[in-house]
């Protein structure tokens, strides 16, 4: 039984971390890294993920300047040969504007060369260059992912492969390969909140993960019972359910305040600027940390009491941070991995490993 055949019952709760691997100047020196040392950390960052005993690590795929994590799964691949346990995830990777035989074959890869811990996280993506670059038009966004999905779960169920769509050439009993040593290999949708998303999910019979970012955890509520719901309908078993959000840890939750807010205020305002958003305020932000706030800025003991707490929302399986929302002090993000990874995971699990057995 691999981890995506377990039932949601059936899965340990998973706690790990996600990166768009930023490369903006860092607001507190100005300083910005060069491509290659930005990948240099996040590598080290991956590194230490595992030591510390986190489950899952996902890098997103982004076409723009202030990132560089164009092709996560090369990168990926890389941490893979520096890493022992941990998995391996894109976050997300953007079907809509790529090939899936392409991606298959590409994570199909990366499961060899990680020994079986590679997954997909499919998603429409937050930002649309890759359209234009690829040239793809955005009239077809939402039937470009949908056919691109199903053409990938196809991939995953044997060699051959017969297919035809409107957006691709036909595949007339051709071969896929490499093949991955997970059988199937994992794929969850990425989805930012629409109920579309969640039953398309849920109809496929993939995992979701639900990117919450803004507002109270309760508001995303529903969005997980009408998935759990469209599965049953779709008569699949319970599937897993993952929340991915924004945080920071430290040893005070003063502390990660002050060390965050800098940088995500840059970015959050330059995505502002582009959307419309108004800018981002300090106060705001102390609010987010709250317990009722959807980020996960704070200490040790903050973070652990925010998880249990959506878990009682939301009953998921697995949760993932984005520590690093603009460009971190690299020494001060090392250690809120350690901090997670030490001090936060080993009580979550534990919890929550409770919970699970005794079921109020």
């Amino acid at each position: 039984m691999t981890d995506e055949t377990k039932t949601a019952a059936q899965r340990p709760f998973e706690i790990g971390l996600y990166s768009f691997a930023e490369l903006a100047p860092d607001p507190q020196t100005g300083h910005k890294a060069t491509p290659a040392e930005r990948i240099r950390d996040l590598l080290e960052e991956i590194e230490l993920a595992d030591q510390v005993g986190l489950d899952v690590y996902g890098l997103g795929e982004h076409h723009r300047e202030d990132f560089v994590s164009s092709a996560p799964e090369v990168i990926l691949g890389a941490a893979a040969a520096r890493t022992k346990r941990i998995r391996l995830t894109s976050a997300v990777t953007v079907l809509s504007s790529d090939d899936p035989v392409r991606v298959f074959q590409r994570f199909a890869s990366l499961d060899l060369v990680s020994n079986g811990r590679a997954e997909i996280m499919a998603g429409r993506g937050s930002f649309i260059e890759s359209f234009p670059l690829f040239g793809y038009d955005l009239n077809d966004y939402d039937e470009l992912f949908s056919e691109k999905l199903d053409l990938l779960i196809k991939l995953r169920e044997g060699e051959r492969i017969t297919w035809r769509g409107d957006h691709r050439a036909p595949l007339d009993n051709l071969g896929v390969y490499p093949r991955p040593i997970q059988d199937p290999l994992p794929i969850w949708v990425g989805v930012g909140g629409t109920p579309e998303s969640v039953v398309r999910a849920a109809s496929r019979g993939l995992p979701m993960a639900l990117a919450i970012i803004g507002g109270m955890p309760e508001r995303f509520a529903p969005f997980v019972d009408l998935f759990r719901q469209a599965a049953a309908q779709y008569n699949h078993d319970p599937l897993p359910v993952s929340i991915n959000s924004h945080g920071f840890i430290a040893d005070t939750r003063q502390e990660a305040i002050d060390v965050s807010f800098p940088a995500v205020q840059v970015v959050m305002n330059k995505i502002g600027r582009e959307r419309g958003w108004p800018p981002m305020q300090r106060q705001q932000y102390e609010a987010s940390a709250e317990l009722r706030g959807s980020n996960f800025v704070g200490s040790p003991d903050d973070i652990i009491e925010k998880i249990l707490f959506q878990h009682s929302i939301f009953n998921h399986q697995r949760m993932l941070l984005q520590l690093s929302v603009g460009t971190m002090p690299h020494d001060k993000l090392m250690y809120a991995i350690e901090l997670f990874g030490t001090k936060v995971a080993p009580v979550v699990r534990a919890e929550i490993a409770k919970r699970v057995a005794q079921p109020v």
